[in-house]
């Protein structure tokens, strides 16, 4: 896929030690446009869309925020805890501003499974589509979400 001369400056915000030190590309040697394409054709073969994804994620950080700090049960199926880290990133989307370092920790205890995600994740695949890129510590693989969060199918 072509890329914009946009994404390109995007994508020089996101290699390793601009905005933080690993970086949001991992080892992906794609284009940005590439990777974002890669990871929508993804969720559509699930029958969602990333907006469904990042209200999901929105949901559980929101309810998890009840806990202080502390996981919390929800639905009876979900363990929940949101807590703060120091410091705030920008996003090299650019956008609304900072985000701050709040992680939010979902455990599917049916399924045993767990997965720990931020704000700027929110944003990420809510306004961008972004999951990160191959190899990126802090990826968020589709399938996984979905999976573990147990996002609904998306209404045709």
């Amino acid at each position: 896929m072509k890329q914009l001369p946009e994404y390109d400056k995007i994508q020089q915000q996101m290699k390793k030690g601009v905005i933080t030190l690993d970086g949001f590309l991992g080892e992906d040697k794609r284009n940005l446009a590439d990777i974002i394409a890669s990871d929508s054709l993804t969720i559509r073969k699930h029958n969602t869309n990333a907006q469904t994804i990042a209200n999901r994620m929105r949901h559980f950080k929101e309810l998890g925020s009840a806990g202080l700090g502390e996981f919390i049960t929800i639905d009876e199926k979900f363990d929940v805890k949101v807590e703060s880290v120091r410091g705030m990133l920008p996003s090299p989307f650019g956008g609304k501003g900072m985000y701050g370092k709040i992680n939010t920790t979902v455990i599917n205890k049916e399924k045993g499974k767990t997965i720990v995600y931020t704000d700027l994740h929110i944003h990420f695949i809510a306004d961008h589509g972004f999951f990160e890129g191959k190899g990126s510590p802090f990826r968020l693989e589709p399938e996984e979400l979905i999976d573990i969060l147990e996002v609904p199918e998306t209404e045709k």
